[in-house]
C-alpha cells in the first residue's frame, strides 16, 4: 500500500476503549532511519511484518506520504537489528466509532503510562464520531511521533504534561 496517510492523534483519558475494542495485537517497531520527518521503520504485529516508509507531515502534521510493504517475519528480526537504538513495544486496539476505526496504542517500557489513539481519514476535513475516551489532539506534536518516543521516552518528560 502507498499513497497519502491522513490522520489525527488523540490522547486517551480512561481505559474504556478496551471494553470497546473489535480485537488488539502487539506491536513491536524499530526505525533503521529517523530524520528529517523521514522514517523507515520495520514492525511485527501478531503474525505479520512490514517495511514502511514515511515522508515528512504537511497540514500541521496531518498528512504524510506513506509506502507499505509486507515482509516476512524473518526479514523483519533481520532487519531489527539494523535499526537505532530504542524499540517501540505496545499494544493496539481496534475501536469502532461511527464510520471509522480508532487505533489506540497502549505503551510498554520507556514508554510505560502512555496512551494514544489515532484515526485516518480519507480527507483532511472529513468529520468522525470520538468516542467517549479521547482526550487532547496531539496531532502535529512531534513529542508523540512514535519515531520521537524511541529516542526521547515518554517517562523522561511526562511530568511536564
Amino acid at each position: 500500500m502507498s499513497g497519502l496517510e491522513i490522520e489525527r492523534k488523540f490522547l486517551v483519558r480512561d481505559s474504556s476503549y478496551k471494553q470497546l475494542a473489535t480485537s488488539s495485537s502487539r506491536i513491536k517497531q524499530g526505525y533503521i532511519c529517523s530524520g528529517h520527518g523521514r522514517t523507515v521503520r520495520v514492525r511485527t504485529r501478531g503474525e505479520q511484518a512490514f517495511l514502511t516508509i514515511k515522508g515528512p507531515s504537511v497540514d500541521g502534521g496531518l498528512t504524510r506520504y506513506e509506502f507499505e510493504k509486507e515482509i516476512t517475519l524473518d526479514e523483519a528480526e533481520h532487519l531489527f537489528r539494523l535499526c537505532e537504538p530504542g524499540i517501540i513495544d505496545k499494544t493496539r486496539y481496534l475501536v469502532p466509532s461511527g464510520h471509522h476505526t480508532f487505533e489506540v496504542d497502549e505503551f510498554y517500557g520507556d514508554n510505560e503510562g502512555l496512551v494514544m489513539a489515532e484515526v485516518e481519514l480519507s480527507r483532511p476535513n472529513q468529520p468522525y464520531e470520538a468516542p467517549p475516551f479521547i482526550g487532547r489532539e496531539v496531532t502535529g506534536d512531534r513529542r508523540y511521533y512514535n519515531s520521537h518516543l524511541r529516542q526521547y521516552p515518554y517517562k523522561l518528560w511526562k511530568e511536564a504534561e
